[in-house]
C-alpha cells in the first residue's frame, strides 16, 4: 500500500512543482504569495511562447518547522514559468524602471472554451499581469539556498 507524501517531506528541499490546471495553479499561487521581484526579473520569449519571472518568495512550506527551530524565516529565488503563452498585457506594471519592486498576491487561472484560458497574476498596488495561454503549464522551482529573508519577519495580510 502506498502513502501519499505529508508536508514535513519536504523539508529543505527546492520546490520543482507543476501546475496543468487551475487547482494545480492554486498550490503554486499559495507558495508564491507575498514573492517580490524587480520588474526587470520578468521576461516573455514570443517565439518559444513562455513567460517567466525570477521572484524572491517567502518558505511558506518551512515557516512552522524554521520557528520550531528557533531560524528567522526565509526567502529562496525561484523561477515561475508560464508555457504556451499567446499574448502577454500588463496593467499598472512599469518595467523599464529598474528601482520598481513588484509583490504578487496571487496567480489565478479562468479557463477557457478548450484547454485554453488566462492567467492572470495579481499584483499589490493594483497590479496585474494577463497571459492569454494555449494551455495551462506552470512551473514553479526553487533556484537557489534559502536565505535570511531581509525584514526578519513573516509577511502579514490585512484580514
Amino acid at each position: 500500500m502506498t502513502q501519499d507524501a505529508r508536508f514535513e517531506d519536504g523539508g529543505d528541499r527546492p520546490l520543482n512543482l507543476g501546475a496543468l490546471d487551475g487547482e494545480d495553479l492554486q498550490v503554486l499561487s499559495t507558495l508564491a504569495q507575498d514573492a517580490v521581484f524587480p520588474a526587470t526579473e520578468m521576461q516573455w520569449l514570443p517565439k518559444e511562447r513562455r513567460f517567466a519571472i525570477l521572484l524572491n518568495r517567502f518558505r511558506w512550506e518551512d515557516q512552522t518547522s524554521a520557528e520550531a527551530r528557533g531560524r528567522t524565516v526565509e526567502r529562496v529565488q525561484s523561477v515561475l514559468l508560464f508555457e504556451n503563452v499567446l499574448s502577454v498585457a500588463s496593467q499598472g506594471v512599469t518595467r523599464s524602471d529598474e528601482e520598481t519592486i513588484l509583490s504578487l498576491l496571487s496567480v489565478g487561472f479562468e479557463a477557457g472554451e478548450d484547454a485554453d484560458g488566462l492567467v492572470t497574476l495579481t499584483l499589490a498596488g493594483d497590479g496585474a499581469i494577463r497571459l492569454k495561454v494555449e494551455a495551462l503549464e506552470a512551473t514553479l522551482k526553487d533556484v537557489t539556498r534559502p536565505y535570511l529573508a531581509v525584514s526578519k519577519s513573516t509577511p502579514s495580510h490585512p484580514e
